[in-house]
């Protein structure tokens, strides 16, 4: 178990479902593809088998079930239907706005989403320039979540020990990777993902975005944590 009570000297944001309200549109298009291709699949189901997973991750699951060439085709309908949907009227996960208004500690994404896909999603939401220069993917990396590889990637260019990092994250895979990374974890559960599938050693369960600031500055992010995080936030 994690227990570390040393400031918190970096905060680590996936983007899915934690900065950005897309979880819902990548569950309900998983969910229509599945039924189109010959996978009924339950949002449950969807939840599970995709969500916090990497593409890659994503298109081996498909193939496996279906076979490549309907994995491609799957890989390449989903973005098209995704990207409208958010292009339709996507908005940050609500209270998330406030809550980067009042975190001290410099941040960053990790996500399990491709440059391309953060670039539009987060520009969309007028997010992107609050985190341009410190957005990290799992293509940069050699595994996606739940290995430790993308949060240890970006610790390690934000120049901070992975005990000093806070990871916030809405899927099981995620904070299975920030315990496999030695980071302490904050499971938001006012999303698409159950609490249940959140909980375990070294995670913190929340429910409302706006309540953040106070959880980091309580697990260990008091004196000094903040310093030099004008440049960072």
């Amino acid at each position: 178990m994690i227990t570390s009570t040393e400031p918190i000297e970096l905060v680590i944001f996936d983007c899915d479902g934690v900065l950005v309200d897309t979880e819902r549109i990548a569950a309900r298009v998983n969910v229509a593809l599945g039924a189109e291709l010959g996978w009924p699949l339950t949002e449950e189901e969807v939840i599970h088998l995709f969500i916090g997973r990497s593409s890659a991750s994503n298109r081996e699951t498909v193939a496996g079930r279906l076979g490549d060439e309907a994995a491609r085709e799957w890989e390449e309908r989903f973005a098209r239907m995704h990207a409208q949907a958010v292009d339709d009227g996507l908005t940050p996960v609500d209270g998330l706005p406030e809550a980067l208004d009042a975190i001290t500690q410099p941040t960053c994404v990790a996500s399990s989403g491709t440059h391309e896909k953060m670039r539009h999603t987060l520009g969309r939401t007028g997010l992107y320039e609050r985190f341009a220069g410190r957005i990290h993917s799992a293509t940069e990396v050699d595994r996606g979540k739940p290995a430790p590889d993308l949060f240890l990637y970006a610790a390690h260019r934000m120049g901070v020990a992975p005990s000093a990092c806070a990871v916030v994250e809405d899927s099981r895979p995620g904070v299975e990777a920030a315990r496999a990374a030695g980071m302490r974890s904050f499971g938001y559960a006012g999303g698409l993902t159950p609490a249940v599938h959140l909980a375990g050693p070294g995670t913190v369960l929340f429910t409302d975005m706006r309540d953040l600031p106070e959880l980091l500055a309580s697990a260990g992010a008091g004196a000094g944590a903040g310093a030099g995080a004008d440049g960072g936030r």
